[in-house]
């Protein structure tokens, strides 16, 4: 709970978070913004970037009182039901955190806390773009919490992750760092590439 000057601090920003969004329009575009980030395949890298979009939107002070508001403990969003703002905005601030909160502070949790990955998978597909032909590659990642995430670019995005991957690990490699399988494999892709690649005279 929240103690006398919380809650006089809490209910000032609240009202100021009212006074921007009092308007049904703002209102509307507000939730059409988060609606758009809980749908879009890219939810976690658009839920990174929910408190900017919202910044800009309503300003600085009322974006960040939003995000927080929709993701902060149940008993403290209880207290806006003590704040004087219009009935419409309090329905919606309601049904934003009923609807949306959840799902952006999981989001959240995960950017700030990642659980890692436990496994993967890569596949190459032949993407039909206009009149030409584009290699892509297929990245599934699973999470600790089984859940996967997919990543599709083209080929010479991924050769290019590979090659900065390879970079930033080689130094701090030790004798048993990796299987002398997955070196040989190493070997192997970059002869595979440097004949697939060589320009002929």
């Amino acid at each position: 709970m929240l103690d006398h000057e919380e809650k006089f601090l809490f209910k000032e920003e609240i009202l100021h978070l009212g006074d921007a969004i009092a308007d049904g329009v703002v209102l509307d575009n507000v939730e059409d913004l988060l609606t758009d980030v809980i749908t879009s395949p890219r939810f976690d890298s658009e839920v990174f970037t929910l408190e900017r979009s919202l910044q800009v939107m309503l300003g600085a002070r009322a974006g960040t009182t939003l995000v927080g508001l929709l993701t902060v403990a149940p008993e403290v969003f209880d207290e806006v039901a003590e704040v004087r703002i219009p009935p419409e905005v309090h329905e919606r601030l309601v049904a934003w955190r009923a609807r949306f909160g959840l799902a952006i502070d999981n989001a959240l949790n995960f950017l700030n806390n990642p659980d890692g990955v436990q496994g993967h998978s890569f596949a190459t597909q032949v993407a039909h773009l206009e009149d030409r032909r584009v290699l892509q590659g297929r990245l599934t990642l699973v999470r600790y919490n089984n859940e996967p995430q997919f990543f599709v670019a083209d080929a010479a995005v991924f050769v290019a992750l590979a090659t900065d991957i390879l970079d930033r690990l080689g130094p701090y490699l030790e004798p048993d760092s990796v299987e002398p399988e997955a070196v040989a494999r190493l070997h192997e892709a970059v002869a595979l590439i440097d004949r697939k690649t060589a320009r002929r005279e």
